[in-house]
C-alpha cells in the first residue's frame, strides 16, 4: 500500500476536526511513458512519475480540498489540517468509524505490461509506424508516430469507511502524416488507444495499419475541394464520429453542469429531448476499453448508465458532491486527471447506442448532403448547448451516392436541437478514442456511435 493504513486514518480524521460531515482522501502514484519520432529518428522518450495525496472535506454543500506531493506524514497531515481549518465550522465530531478494505473486481486483462517492455522495443513499434506512413506514397512529406502508456495506481479511503484501491494501466499509439504537392499539405492521423498493454498492436491495429490510415486521411484531404457553407443533411460515420454527441450534449448530462443549472438539460428528467431512435449510454463497465474505470475517483465501481432511452432522458452522470445538491446517489461519474485536480462528474465510454437502419438506407435518403467519415475536435457551451465541430474527412452525397472529397467542413449547431435533428441510426455501432478536458483535468474518454443521419445541420467552408 502506497501509504499505511494508520496514516490514512489519521488523515482523516484530522480532517474531520473542525466540524466537516464527511472525509475523503485520495492518494495516486502514476508512471507515465512516452516515445515520439519524427520520419526515421526518435525525438523524444521520457518517463514521469505522478505522486501525490490529495483530501477532500464537505459540510452540507460546501466541499474543500487540499494536495500534498509528498506521502510523508508530516506532508499527508498538513493537508489534511489545511482542508479542515477551511471549514473551521464547530468542534463537533461525527462518530468513530473503521476502515473495511474492498476489492474490486477488475475486467481488463493486461497480457504485456507497458512497464517490463524495453524503451527499445516501443521505439522500434514507433519508428515502424513513421516507415509505414512514408512508404504509402511519395507525396507523404512527413510523418510523426507516438507510443504512450501510463500506469496508475490509486487508494481511496473516507470517513463512511471505505478502503479500496485499483490499478489502470492504458496504451495509446498514434500516427500523423502530411501530404505535400504544390506547396500545399494535409494531414491525417490515428490513435488507437485501450485499457491494456503492447497487446493493442495485435489484438486492436498494428503498427503498419496505424500507419496506414493516417496516411490515406492525408491522401483523401490532399485531393479534396473545399465544401460549400450552407445548410444540409449529413450522414455522421460510426467511432469518433461520436464526439459530436460527447460534446454537444454528453457535457450538459454531467451534474458538474446539471446540478448548478447550467444545463440546457437541468430540469428535463423522463422528458422528451430526442428523436425516439436516439438511445445514448455512458458505460465505464466495458472490458479494455479506454475510458473503462473499475472504480471511479471516489472508490465507486463504474456502471453502465442509460442517459437517454428511446428519445426521453432518463438520468444524468452524477459524481457524490454534486449528488448532494442533486439528492442522487453517485453513479460512479467522479473522475480527475490526478491527485492534484478535485474530482467531479465526468463522462467514461459514452456513446449512442446501434439502430435499426441500414448504412445503405440512411446514405441513399440523402440527395444532396455531406458525409462525415472522420471527425476532429470541437467545442462546446454546455449552458446553451452550442457547438461548433471540425470534420477531418468528408465527402459530398449526391443523389443518394458518396462522391468527391471535400475539405474545410464544419458543424455548427445546438445540442438541444440535434438530438431530435437525428432521424436515422445504423447498426454498426463503434468507438474511437479522446481526451477529454474539464474542471477535473484532462481524462480518458471514449465516444461512439454507428452511422447516423442528422436531418439537418449548418456545415460551415467557403
Amino acid at each position: 500500500m502506497l501509504i499505511d493504513e494508520k496514516l490514512i486514518m489519521e488523515a482523516l480524521n484530522t480532517a474531520l476536526a473542525t466540524g466537516a460531515d464527511f472525509a475523503e482522501i485520495f492518494i495516486e502514484e502514476s508512471l507515465n511513458n512516452a516515445v515520439s519520432a519524427v520520419d526515421s529518428r526518435i525525438d523524444n522518450v521520457s518517463s514521469t512519475i505522478i505522486s501525490g495525496v490529495g483530501i477532500r472535506v464537505y459540510l452540507g454543500l460546501r466541499s474543500v480540498s487540499a494536495t500534498a506531493s509528498a506521502m510523508d506524514r508530516d506532508s499527508v497531515l498538513a493537508a489534511a489540517r489545511n482542508a479542515a481549518q477551511a471549514i473551521a465550522d464547530s468542534k463537533r465530531s461525527l462518530p468513530p468509524f473503521v476502515l473495511r478494505e474492498r476489492v474490486n473486481t477488475n475486467i481488463h486483462r493486461i497480457e504485456i505490461v507497458p512497464s517490463t517492455v524495453s524503451v527499445k522495443d516501443k521505439a522500434d513499434y514507433v519508428l515502424e509506424m513513421c516507415t509505414h506512413a512514408k512508404k504509402a506514397s511519395s507525396l507523404i512529406s512527413q510523418a510523426s508516430a507516438s507510443f504512450t502508456d501510463v500506469d496508475r495506481t490509486i487508494i481511496v479511503a473516507n470517513s463512511e469507511g471505505l478502503l479500496t484501491t485499483d490499478r489502470q494501466i492504458r496504451s495509446r499509439a498514434a500516427c500523423s502524416a502530411v501530404a505535400s504537392r504544390n506547396g500545399e499539405s494535409q494531414t491525417g492521423s490515428c490513435s488507437p488507444g485501450r485499457r491494456m498493454g503492447l497487446e493493442l498492436f495485435d489484438k486492436v491495429m498494428s503498427a503498419q495499419e496505424i500507419a496506414e490510415e493516417a496516411a490515406r486521411q492525408a491522401l483523401v484531404n490532399i485531393d479534396a475541394r473545399y465544401v460549400d457553407s450552407g445548410v444540409y443533411p449529413v450522414a455522421i460515420e460510426n467511432g469518433f464520429g461520436g464526439v459530436i454527441f460527447h460534446e454537444s450534449c454528453g457535457h450538459s448530462l454531467e451534474a458538474t453542469s446539471v446540478a448548478y443549472r447550467n444545463s440546457e438539460f437541468w430540469d428535463k428528467k423522463g422528458q422528451k429531448i430526442a428523436n425516439d431512435c436516439v438511445t445514448a449510454i455512458d458505460d465505464g463497465t466495458i472490458p479494455n476499453a479506454w475510458g473503462s474505470i473499475n472504480i471511479d475517483d471516489e472508490g465507486t465501481p463504474s456502471q453502465k448508465k442509460v442517459l437517454i432511452e428511446n428519445g426521453i432522458l432518463r438520468r444524468f452522470m452524477v459524481d457524490r458532491f454534486n449528488g448532494r445538491r442533486m439528492n442522487e446517489q453517485s453513479s460512479g461519474s467522479a473522475r480527475r486527471q490526478s491527485y492534484a485536480y478535485t474530482p467531479t462528474s465526468r463522462m467514461t465510454n459514452t456513446y449512442i447506442a446501434a439502430g435499426k437502419d441500414s448504412n445503405e438506407d440512411i446514405i441513399s435518403s440523402i440527395d444532396r448532403g455531406l458525409y462525415c467519415a472522420k471527425m476532429g475536435g470541437g467545442s462546446v457551451n454546455p449552458v446553451t448547448g452550442e457547438f461548433n465541430f471540425a470534420v477531418t474527412e468528408a465527402y459530398m452525397i449526391e443523389n443518394g451516392r458518396i462522391t468527391y472529397p471535400v475539405r474545410g467542413a464544419s458543424l455548427i449547431g445546438k445540442g438541444s436541437q440535434i438530438l431530435f435533428d437525428i432521424d436515422m441510426c445504423g447498426t454498426d455501432m463503434k468507438t474511437g478514442q479522446g481526451m477529454c478536458g474539464s474542471s477535473s483535468g484532462s481524462i480518458p474518454t471514449d465516444v461512439g456511435q454507428p452511422l447516423i443521419r442528422v436531418r439537418q445541420i449548418t456545415v460551415g467552408g467557403r
